[in-house]
């Protein structure tokens, strides 16, 4: 008889928590059916809804992609821009280099032609 008693009393103990998600759910289905039960005033509200959306998320998506781009190119522009001062420099070191480089060969070739000259006239002396 306590086996009864206990078991019945366990039933009484859930059917109030059963009831209330039972209304919880009641609750819900009845906000969710109002709002499908209100329909825009046309169906090219409704169509024009879908659009405007669709329209926005193509669009977004593309304009991030565009910002994207615009990102990566300004980074490569500015790479450029770095690599062209680099190569001006080492042109300019290049040209420097050059110009030093004559110079020297041409003393060197001065001071030979001064050998040169001291020992052909060494040589007809002789």
């Amino acid at each position: 008889m306590t086996a009864i008693k206990s078991t019945k009393s366990a039933e009484h103990d859930q059917q109030p928590r059963e009831n209330g998600v039972e209304g919880e759910i009641r609750e819900f289905v009845r906000r969710d059916g109002q709002a499908l039960r209100r329909a825009p005033e046309s169906d090219s509200e409704l169509v024009a809804h879908n659009i405007s959306t669709l329209l926005q998320r193509v669009a977004g998506t593309s304009v991030q992609e565009v910002d994207r781009l615009i990102a990566e190119l300004q980074q490569l522009r500015e790479l450029l821009h770095q690599e062209g001062a680099r190569v001006q420099r080492e042109i300019t070191e290049y040209a420097h280099l050059s110009q030093s480089a004559m110079q020297s060969t041409k003393i060197i070739a001065e001071s030979l032609s001064h050998w040169k000259g001291d020992v052909t006239a060494r040589g007809a002396r002789v």
